[in-house]
Formats: structure tokens, sequence, C-alpha cells
């Protein structure tokens, strides 16, 4: 299933390469290229967890790799394959593996409609932050820290205790001389943190780097946190819980809060998302207070317990296309159209590359997954490719050096789509109401209008033979027409596309005509390569015809 387009003009307007896969299905590909394509994606993989895992370094936010193992699962499972990676690893290596005395839990992830049926049918609920970190299990024995696991597959993680030992953050002995199993993130400390303002901190990266590290600097290690989310062979009561955490130097109380009518779930999330803290967040975790006993755990999500995540703040994309639009002025600018994308709560399917030079740089192609997000929350933006498909479609790339201020007055081949963004532009000019690119691009198809002023004159009855355009809607634009007629003389120059500085000069078109290079240079604001642009405008032949044409149609100053 192709990328659609509208037949006729469109056909000339785009360079398309289509890719025919919803992200959700299966890629519409031969069986020989889905397979090198996913061994292609899993090694892929296998080097970022190398980089991670080897090198503490992540070359590439952990939502993103969440979401590319995700989409390896499933080429797999097309592939009659069961999944061969399992995410939850993807921890730094130290000396040895220790089982969890308590298994690290996954958590169920919740919408907002899930956690309303979650809150709904249970009571003592408590909420934190979902710190993004790297989760841990401490153990003391009589007070002293015996044994410190990474997360690993929530059964059996890394021996991190020597490295544990010489963080500030983490006590090598309690207060008190007990014996207790504690869970927890190892954080990087950040300062007036607001997660929804800066939400790709890389702080886990850094965490995971540190711990990798053969030689941490004091520096380094003073720099990572401790946040303690639970106590699984602890207080049963949340109160006594938190209370008891207090006095052995924890902070778990500051960020665990009762839920309530005045100060439900979602009041507490949005505090942590728009709020200072100074941890990097990805969500909340909504839990029971009565849990089962430790004995009982597995790594299996529990019921007592689901995470509420932020918004996505990037998103994994595939490419379905590229397209090549020309503007006005003769500027390439690639768009890379997407099978769709929920961001923020918006459907994202296209991001523009800006110039032909970026896209140059990434060579994004069909096929190609790509990190999405939206700059200042409102503008989709591509950020980088996170992975080249192995089969590179051809495409057609436009020579931009065809393409300049003065080209594409008209019709030709490939010139659809800068002449649509003149017509475009020139509308908005003259003040043409309800006259936008649809229009355009409808009277162009039909072939109604083929070149910049074709439109002057035109009868109703050659309008009505566009898609769309009735005998109202062609009267409508026949009154528009006529008016633009009557605008004038400085509006008329802007809608032709004459470079600034002509409206700075008093005269009618003749003698702007006349203006040489010297003359140009004596206006205000008009440099030697302004001058050379404005006196190729005015003696362009196809401008001066135009210009010819106004004269006729009784413009002023023309």
């Amino acid at each position: 299933m192709g990328l659609g387009v509208q037949a006729g003009l469109v056909v000339g307007l785009i360079w398309l390469v289509t890719f025919s896969a919803q992200a959700a299905d299966c890629p519409d590909w031969p069986e020989e290229r889905l397979t090198r394509e996913s061994q292609a994606l899993a090694e892929q993989v296998q080097r970022w967890d190398t980089a991670y895992h080897d090198e503490g370094v992540a070359l590439i936010d952990d939502a993103l790799y969440d979401q590319a193992v995700a989409r390896l699962a499933a080429w797999q499972r097309c592939l009659g394959h069961a999944p061969d990676h399992r995410p939850l690893s993807r921890v730094t290596r130290s000396s040895g593996t220790l089982d969890h005395p308590a298994a690290q839990r996954g958590l169920t992830k919740a919408d907002e409609d899930g956690v309303r049926r979650f809150t709904s049918r249970r009571e003592d609920l408590w909420i934190q932050p979902k710190v993004d970190g790297v989760a841990i299990t401490l153990r003391y024995r009589d007070g002293d820290l015996v044994e410190a696991v990474s997360r690993g597959d929530g059964e059996r993680g890394q021996d991190w205790t020597s490295r544990v030992r010489q963080l500030p953050a983490v006590p090598n002995t309690l207060p008190e001389p007990i014996s207790a199993v504690l869970q927890g993130e190892l954080y990087w400390r950040l300062t007036q943190h607001v997660q929804s303002q800066s939400p790709a901190s890389g702080a886990r990266g850094a965490v995971a780097g540190a711990m990798a590290q053969s030689s941490p600097t004091v520096e380094t290690l003073e720099r990572i946190g401790l946040f303690v989310w639970d106590w699984p062979d602890g207080p049963t009561g949340m109160d006594e819980r938190l209370t008891r955490l207090t006095s052995l130097g924890f902070d778990t109380a500051t960020y665990t809060q009762p839920l309530e009518e005045r100060r439900d779930a979602a009041y507490w999330r949005d505090s942590w998302f728009n709020g200072t803290l100074p941890f990097a967040t990805d969500g909340v975790v909504i839990k029971q207070a009565e849990r089962p006993g430790v004995r009982r755990w597995s790594s299996s999500p529990p019921e007592w317990a689901i995470a509420w995540k932020y918004p996505a703040q990037q998103a994994l994309a595939e490419v379905r296309g590229i397209e090549f639009r020309v503007g006005r002025t003769g500027r390439v600018t690639p768009l890379v159209w997407l099978n769709p994308v929920l961001l923020e709560g918006r459907r994202i399917s296209r991001v523009s590359l800006g110039s032909l030079e970026r896209w140059e740089s990434l060579d994004v192609r069909a096929g190609d997954q790509v990190a999405i997000s939206l700059a200042g929350l409102t503008i989709p933006q591509l950020t980088d490719v996170v992975w080249h498909t192995q089969e590179r479609s051809p495409l057609s790339v436009p020579s931009p050096q065809r393409y300049h201020l003065l080209s594409c007055f008209e019709i030709t081949p490939g010139c659809e789509t800068q002449l649509l963004a003149r017509l475009t532009y020139l509308g908005e000019q003259l003040g043409m109401q309800g006259v936008g690119e649809g229009t355009w691009q409808a009277l162009m198809e039909a072939g109604v209008v083929t070149q910049l002023l074709e439109w002057l004159g035109a009868e109703p009855r050659y309008l009505e033979k566009a898609y769309g355009i009735g005998e109202v809607t062609s009267a409508a634009l026949t009154e528009q027409f006529q008016i633009a007629l009557s605008r004038p003389f400085s509006a008329w120059l802007s809608a032709l596309g004459a470079p600034p500085g002509s409206e700075s000069v008093r005269g009618d078109w003749a003698t702007l005509a006349g203006y040489q290079r010297e003359q140009w240079q004596t206006v205000p604001g008009v440099g030697p390569v302004r001058a050379d642009a404005l006196v190729a405008f005015f003696s362009h032949p196809a401008v001066q015809r135009m210009a010819s044409q106004l004269n006729q149609s009784g413009v002023a100053g023309f």
C-alpha cells in the first residue's frame, strides 16, 4: 500500500519513494528481505548493548532503544521466530552475577483509563515519581551493606557491591544494626531539573557510564544519588515503612505521597512533570501499601502496582517516503513521510528536514527508522536516524542549481511545486479571500492555470473545470480576481516575487526597470548582492512579459 498521491499535478509535484509497511504490522517485504533487515537490526541492537554494557556509553535514548527492541521482536514474530532479545538485560556489566534476594519487578504500564480502574478498586494507595536511573537492590546484614545487585533480568543481576560502596549517597552502614533488603534507583543528580522542559537529560546513561568506569572520579561518584522506592521485607504499613526509612537516612517519604480526593494521581503526575526535582523521571508509580511477602515475589509485574508514564518525548517512526518540495524562491525542502506515530497526543505523519544539505547528511530513505520529537512541544522534527534499512531505495533528487528566484513562472517538467508556491504567495500578497493552495492546485491540475498570471481574465466556465469548483465558487473566484486588479503597485511587485528593496523606490514599472546596479545600491538596505538580484528580476524576459500583461489589464503602475 503505497503513499497515495493525487493524479495529474501531483505526479509531477513530488519525487516520492513509498514504503508499504505499517509500523504495527508485518512489513510488506519478501521473506528474504525481512530476514536480512531483522538480522541487521539485531546486530545494531547488539552494538548498542555492547557500548552500554562494556563502555557505559548510551548510544541511543532509552525510550528509542525500547521501541527499537520491540520492533525487532515484531519482525522476528513475522518470520515465525520467538523474539531472542530481552530488553530488561540492558544493564552495565561488572564481575559476576547474583540472585536478587527479592525479585526486581517490572511494572504494568497503564494509561489514564487504566489508572482510573486501578485506583477505583483499591484502598490505601500511594504514589512516587518513577525515577529515570539504574535500578539496584541493596542487602544489609546487621546494618552493614553486604550486597548490591543491578536490575539485570529481574531475577539475577550484576554484582555491583564494590562499586556501590564507593558511592557517598549509599550508606555502607545504617544508623541501626538491622537486616534489610532495599530496592531503589541510582540516579544522576540534576539541578533545578524540570522534566517537561528537559526531557532528554541523558541522566540514566550518565549513571550507567559511571558504574562501568574502571576508575571514576570523586566528582562523578558524588553526582550519583539514591532513591529507595521499596523495602520488600520492611514494615507492612506504609506510614511505618516511610518513618523507618527516614530514620535510616533515606528521603523516600519526601517523594511518596498518599492518594486522596484532593490530590489524586493526576495531580502528583502533573506536579512532578512540571516541577523541579533533583532527578530525571519518566512517569509515576502507583502502589497499594499492602502487598504479599517477599518470598512470594517474582519478576513478573505485580498486581498491586502500576506505572503511569509521561507522554512520549521521542518516538521511533518508520519512513514511508521522501518528498522534495521546491518553494517559491527555489529552495528545495525535503519532507519525510512517516508511518503515523503518536507524540504528546498528536498524530505525526510528516516532518520537514529544512534543507537539502541536511537530507544529504542523514541520507534518509524509505524503510529507515528515525527518531521524532516535538520542538517547543509543537513542531515535529526528525532528531536522528536510529537505523538505516539495508535495502536503499533509489531517489530522484532535484538539482538545487535548477531552481532560483527566477525559475518556474510556468508549468514545465519539475516546476509544478515552485509554481504552486508562487501562486499561493501571490494570492496572499494580493489579499485574495478564500483562495489558498488547494484552490490553485485544483486550477493547475485542470489545466486552467499553467502560468503565474494565466488566471487574469479567466472566464467562470473555465474555472468550473477544476475539481470542487462549481458555479458559486467560480463566481466568488472571479470576484476575487477582479478585486486583485485594483491592488496597489507595491503589492503587485511583492506578488510577482520582486526582491526586497523595490518597495522603497517611488516610480512605476518603467522607472524601476530602468534602474542600474549602481542606482539600486543607493537605496537604503540594498547591497551589491541585492542590487544584482533586483536588476536580474526587472530585466528577466518572463517578468517583463507579466508586466506587459498587467499593463494591458489596467493594473496601476504597469
